[in-house]
Parts: structure tokens; C-alpha cells; sequence
């Protein structure tokens, strides 16, 4: 018999706090209602009923950046609009997380070329977690964009990484 043996409850358990953490932000993600042109009628066919968001813990799209911590860019995002995307960013609390939704948004679409008022990316404004390509992509790419996203907040980590540095180098 070892000395942890009935020292516990039954039902206990024991996790780590990242895992605790990440399981709850990857689960109540909560995606800000926002899109500049196309995209965004696939990113609202989305959360209608035949794709069902809610099962992912995302269905609660908020009308306000200090709401929300998604940030789906859903279109073309022209020099007049980037401000007003980095301005909804910088509302939104931390953690905070961006999707870029379509080839317009990723790299300026067929627009960019021939047009002198698109954005080349919307990674140039805002700092992008997921690419989701496609013109329109549709819901199901959307789908998996956010599954892919919370792969990544699954990996995460509240610890501060170590610095290594390097004594008596010279």
C-alpha cells in the first residue's frame, strides 16, 4: 500500500493550470461581428444553423470589439478601412486573436494590382493568427480556420519563456 492511497476524494482531479486555462479561452472564443465585403456573407453562413458554431463554443457573435476576442477579417480591406481595423484590434482585450478570411484580405485579391487603395494583407495592420484562402472561401474552410485556431490556443502557455544567455563568450 503506498502512502498517497485513499488520500484523496473520489472524483478528484488533478490538471495542469495551462491545460485548464487553454481548454476554457479554446472553448469560449467569442468572434467580433465584423466584415468589410463578400466573405463576410460565407463568415454569417457560418453561424446559421447548418455549420452550428455553437458547437465549438464560438456561436456568440459580439457587436463590440471590448466583447470579443476573435477577430474574423471577412473581405477587402482598403487604406481607409485599415485604421478603423487597427483601432477594433486595439479595443479588444487580451488574449486577443485575428483570422484573415478570403484572398482578398490575405494578400489584396485581384484588387491590389490594379487598384492604388488596397491593403497587400491585412497582416501589414493587425498581427494574423489563421490564414483561411479562397475567394469566398466557404463555411466549411471557415470551420476548419477556427479548429486550426484553437490547435494553436491549445498549445499555449501562461509560463514566461526563459532567456538563455550566454556567459563568457569572447
Amino acid at each position: 500500500m503506498s502512502w498517497i492511497q485513499n488520500k484523496f476524494e473520489e472524483g478528484l482531479i488533478v490538471t495542469s493550470l495551462d491545460w485548464a486555462l487553454n481548454w476554457a479561452k479554446q472553448n469560449s472564443l467569442w468572434p467580433m461581428t465584423f466584415g468589410l465585403a463578400c466573405c463576410a456573407i460565407e463568415m454569417m453562413a457560418t453561424g446559421m444553423s447548418r455549420f452550428d458554431l455553437d458547437r465549438f463554443g464560438m456561436g456568440a457573435f459580439r457587436p463590440t470589439p471590448r466583447q470579443s476576442d476573435l477577430m474574423i477579417v471577412a473581405g477587402t480591406v482598403t487604406y481607409k478601412m485599415a485604421a478603423r481595423v487597427k483601432r477594433l484590434y486595439n479595443q479588444m482585450a487580451d488574449p486577443k486573436y485575428v483570422i484573415a478570411m478570403g484572398a482578398c484580405t490575405i494578400g489584396g485579391g485581384p484588387y491590389f494590382k490594379h487598384g492604388y487603395n488596397v491593403v497587400k494583407g491585412v497582416d501589414l495592420i493587425v498581427p494574423v493568427d489563421v490564414y483561411i484562402p479562397g475567394c469566398p472561401p466557404r463555411p466549411e474552410a471557415l470551420l476548419e480556420g477556427l479548429m486550426r485556431l484553437q490547435d494553436k490556443i491549445k498549445g499555449g502557455t501562461i509560463a514566461r519563456e526563459r532567456r538563455t544567455e550566454v556567459v563568457g563568450a569572447g
